[in-house]
């Protein structure tokens, strides 16, 4: 995201830590304050959602830290969003701290979208089959879905995520990319 924007250069993406900014972070290679940037965007006519008005946005992003020794900084920093990107490691999967950030995100009545990351792992270390890799991408987002429905909260109705409704992303950090099913069905649809 970051790099989209333009703050950092596209060589550096997925090597620069730059949300983490204290010499600790660096030296760990953990985020331990949370620390906020603002990203702007201008988006093509057509790729503009419907309902918006215009085509620039502005992004406040507050990175947290995602170990279970920093919950108050999560907790400090969903208090002052409007949306929670749950960032899941697909080979890992879903670990015991998903679970707290996602039980503090409801809590604090914020709806998350999930974003499946290092896809690159799974098909260049692990080197997965398309079904095997399908089947764990799967299982992630069902165990996600399993917490967000034991926290459940009638006043923000339905905040499972689908893959076909655009609320799972994609991608590896590391390389830079990412997509929506929906993304990448156009992209494929256009070629």
């Amino acid at each position: 995201l970051i790099g989209a924007a333009g703050i950092i250069a596209g060589a550096k993406v997925g090597e620069q830590r730059y949300t983490d900014t204290r010499q600790d972070e660096q030296d760990r290679c953990i985020t331990i304050k949370s620390t906020g940037v603002s990203l702007y965007y201008e988006l093509e006519e057509a790729k503009v959602p419907p309902g918006s008005n215009g085509n620039a946005f502005l992004i406040n992003l507050i990175d947290s830290p995602g170990h279970v020794d920093f919950s108050s900084e999560v907790t400090a920093a969903l208090r002052v969003t409007d949306g929670s990107l749950v960032v899941v490691d697909c080979v890992e999967g879903v670990c015991v701290q998903t679970e707290t950030v996602l039980r503090q995100a409801l809590t604090e009545r914020i709806k998350p979208v999930l974003m499946v990351n290092k896809l690159d792992r799974a098909f260049l270390e692990l080197q997965l089959d398309p079904e095997d890799a399908y089947q764990n991408f799967q299982r992630t987002i069902e165990t996600a879905n399993v917490i967000i429905a034991t926290y459940e909260d009638e006043l923000l109705g339905d905040v499972q995520v689908y893959p076909e409704k655009g609320t799972v992303g994609f991608g590896s950090g590391l390389h830079g990319w990412g997509f929506t099913l929906s993304k990448f069905a156009d992209m494929y649809a256009s070629k």
